[in-house]
């Protein structure tokens, strides 16, 4: 079932370790089929280097497991209300990189200071609202879920303009059109992430990119008049 999903999935987990986006195994990679109602998961705590793209494991969007010899991610209920909440992504990838945790540990958004961020993210990437003793007893994975889609409503963001997000003192999600673009979002995310800690290291002042800046290189990579790369 899913074969082709199940090796995409697979090389982009394989795609976290070689990235530097993950330590041990501290990180995952799903992609879904939409016309199945199907996503397919990496298993639990199982270490890159034995993976294999048999391994993956398929859920259904209640989060029942469809097929797989083995347990899936722990955090695949917060996929599953990601899936359900924003039914144009195809991916979703969670990772602990150091730089998003950093800004995550510190309850702080990842600003837009750069043109490097402005190229993936129409704006800040947000922080959620810590998790309460309640929610984590009641359900710590699923209600992960629930804080990423209640900051986008309290918002008002794009989750497709910005498709990105820290889960306070936790870490980072991204999502995309595939799981390889959810994977690339993590890079940029982290890469960003430790640009703009760098930067407020040497400046307390809001070094914000300017509205007309962020347009002009969003815009570019993204919407029918983009003009970035070859078409």
């Amino acid at each position: 079932m899913l074969e082709k999903l199940k090796e995409e999935v697979y090389e982009a987990n394989m795609q976290l370790p070689k990235l530097d986006l993950v330590t041990f195994t501290w990180g995952n990679v799903s992609g879904i089929d939409r016309d199945a109602g199907l996503f397919v998961i990496k298993p639990s705590g199982v270490p890159y280097e034995t993976l294999q793209p048999s391994d993956m494991v398929v859920v259904n969007l209640k989060g029942e497991v469809v097929e797989g010899k083995l347990r899936p991610s722990s955090d695949t209920p917060t996929h599953v209300v990601l899936y359900n909440a924003f039914p144009d992504i195809g991916g979703i990838v969670h990772t602990h990189s150091p730089y998003a945790v950093t800004f995550a540990s510190a309850n702080m958004d990842v600003p837009a200071l750069n043109t490097t961020a402005a190229d993936t993210f129409y704006g800040d990437v947000p922080v959620s609202e810590p998790l309460s003793k309640a929610q984590i007893e009641r359900a710590y994975e699923k209600e992960t879920g629930e804080v990423i889609v209640k900051t986008f409503a309290d918002r008002h963001l794009d989750h497709d303009a910005v498709p990105a997000v820290l889960v306070s003192q936790h870490g980072p999600f991204t999502w995309g059109a595939t799981p390889a673009k959810a994977v690339y979002n993590a890079k940029v995310l982290e890469v960003v992430s430790q640009i703009d800690y760098q930067a407020m290291t040497l400046s307390a002042k809001d070094n914000h990119v300017p509205q007309y800046l962020l347009d002009k290189h969003y815009y570019r990579k993204h919407g029918k008049n983009a003009y970035y790369g070859q078409r």
